[in-house]
């Protein structure tokens, strides 16, 4: 159930009061136990008691489901992906409608989407969270289907989505006769589709979801562990009805679309709150849509699981524990800079510390923070925000990426005047990062005086435990990465052969490369007199550096990637 609506209903009831809720929520919230649970705990109400208020409030009923058995008529009412994404599960049809038992009950926004889908009246009832997480599980099985690999065609739908592909057949029809746009968007086989989407591609724990349109062809494709899949893809003609869905879902304009345009959609799957930040783009064939998938529960946002070589652990928490400096963190787009900076920001998120953010957009909601979205479009640039940062009295600064002059300028004065500033850059290595402030227009000199370090990484898939299996590379392959059989003598090397839990590709999650440029005294002295950045590489290398594709095979040798995987990104 939704923590501040339920602890609402119990101040409205008289049975706590408004300056106990911020502790009841972060109680909840950083807590493995339920907000029930917590309430019981603290002898606020018991979880029948609560149940039962929740049940009176919504003129509801609360159910025991402990050996619940529903008919099959009663299943074929919810189809699966619905009730996986509202986390919904029939009880009966009565005379009224459909009666359903909610994970949130106390949503009438979430009842309401969920009644517009199904085409039922809804009647809500409640029961304990985990007995309708169990039933839909047993019942709706785990299976998200449609996987496929990368670069292969169209796999085969699952048997539910087939049912949803068939519905929207019978779409096509109506669309074609000219039915509108927006009603369209809204019926009830378009709101299941995208439903379902949206769901399977969460459960795979997608980063991305695209909906591409062609000439001649709709293709949904969704990205996990940065490879991209392609779904069953739906009739081609729908793709506009699709689309205006999802804008719908994520309050765009849907009669524009000639222009660019930002969303987001917020969800609850599984009791999580998952936000999907959405952005559309105008093509020769339609409107392109990619939502990028926000979900907190599948970051590791502290610095102790991000895999740290122990000795590098060491140097960042060093740093980011320092008055003053700045820190960069380097790499191409995706590949979890802003992840380690979030790490980072956690770790000295503390009462006695000050902390701001300037970011584009605001990815993850941190408590204790302030964080300030960009805005361009008025005015509120990088620059601007962080000039108005150093009035607000920070100890600890995050920018989010240092796109120009100006940003880095105010960055470098807001490090002398006694702030650490954490920020990212877009360069191939860490060595790169010092050129391209330089190369922007910042003096060396200051350069060298405020930068505390820089960290390059990049991101690569991690080898599938299910399916590992160890082989011998030939003298070819070991060539590429610059090894030879002598070199390696007796190491063992692995690859996933492929199996149901990593989708047939080998791999499963991903595991981060590093290499940190320590401003030692030569490397500072190197700056202030200008030099390139391969003469800064090799004297880091010099003094200890552990370059990317050293560290990849550092990664290797561990058993926990591959040599195409350190050869692709390295």
């Amino acid at each position: 159930m939704n923590v501040d609506s339920v602890i609402d209903l119990l101040i409205s009831r008289g049975l706590t009061d408004e300056g106990s809720k911020d502790d009841l929520i972060v109680a909840a919230n950083n807590s493995d136990m339920s907000i029930a649970d917590v309430l019981e705990e603290r002898g606020i109400i018991q979880v029948d008691q609560l149940y039962q208020l929740v049940a009176q409030d919504i003129g509801g009923v609360y159910y025991d489901l402990t050996d619940f058995d529903p008919p099959e008529q009663v299943l074929r009412a919810i189809p699966g992906g619905t009730a996986k994404l509202h986390e919904a599960f029939p009880i009966q049809f009565t005379d009224d409608g459909l009666q359903v038992a909610l994970v949130n009950p106390l949503d009438p926004q979430a009842i309401e989407e969920l009644a517009f889908s199904l085409g039922h009246t809804l009647i809500p009832a409640v029961a304990p969270p985990e007995q309708i997480t169990a039933l839909i599980e047993r019942y709706y099985g785990g299976g998200a289907g449609g996987e496929g690999a990368e670069g292969e065609g169209a796999p085969e739908p699952s048997a539910e989505m087939s049912s949803v592909l068939a519905d929207l057949q019978e779409e096509v029809s109506r669309i074609a006769a000219g039915e509108d746009e927006e009603e369209a968007a809204n019926s009830a086989p378009i709101i299941r589709y995208v439903d379902l989407v949206l769901y399977q591609a969460i459960k795979e724990q997608a980063s991305d979801i695209h909906f591409e349109p062609f000439e001649n062809d709709f293709k949904i494709r969704y990205r996990v562990d940065g490879a991209l899949y392609e779904m069953a893809p739906p009739p081609q003609h729908l793709k506009a009805s699709i689309i205006s869905r999802v804008k719908v879902m994520s309050n765009l304009n849907i009669a524009e679309t000639r222009l660019p345009q930002d969303g987001r959609i917020t969800q609850t799957v599984n009791n999580q709150p998952i936000d999907m930040r959405v952005s559309t783009l105008p093509t020769a064939h339609g409107e392109s849509v990619v939502l990028r998938v926000l979900d907190r529960s599948n970051v590791n946002l502290d610095l102790e699981n991000l895999n740290f070589p122990p000795e590098l652990y060491e140097y960042v928490n060093d740093t980011i524990l320092k008055p003053n400096g700045i820190f960069i963190c380097t790499g191409p787009t995706g590949a979890g800079k802003t992840t380690t900076l979030y790490a980072c920001l956690r770790k000295i998120n503390t009462v006695d510390t000050k902390l701001l953010t300037a970011e584009d957009p605001v990815e993850y909601d941190i408590d204790g923070i302030l964080q300030v979205p960009v805005q361009e479009n008025i005015g509120l640039t990088f620059g601007r925000a962080l000039r108005a940062f150093l009035r607000q009295d920070p100890d600890r600064i995050l920018v989010g990426e240092m796109r120009d002059l100006e940003t880095a300028q105010i960055a470098i004065q807001a490090s002398l005047t006694g702030h650490l500033v954490l920020s990212t850059l877009h360069t191939n290595d860490a060595p790169g990062a010092v050129t391209r402030l330089i190369d922007m227009g910042c003096e060396p000199f200051l350069v060298a005086a405020t930068l505390e370090g820089v960290l390059g990484q990049r991101l690569l898939r991690r080898i599938c435990a299910e399916c590992k299996t160890s082989y011998r590379p030939s003298e070819a392959v070991l060539a590429q990465v610059g090894l030879t059989s002598a070199e390696v003598g007796e190491k063992e090397f692995f690859t996933g052969q492929g199996c149901d839990a990593c989708n047939d590709t080998g791999y499963k999650g991903r595991q981060g490369l590093f290499e940190l440029l320590d401003m030692t005294d030569p490397i500072r002295e190197l700056i202030t007199q200008r030099a390139a950045t391969v003469v800064l590489k090799q004297k880091a290398e010099e003094l200890g550096m552990r370059t990317l594709r050293e560290d990849g095979i550092r990664n290797i040798f561990e058993g926990i990637t591959t040599i195409e995987e350190v050869l692709k990104y390295t």
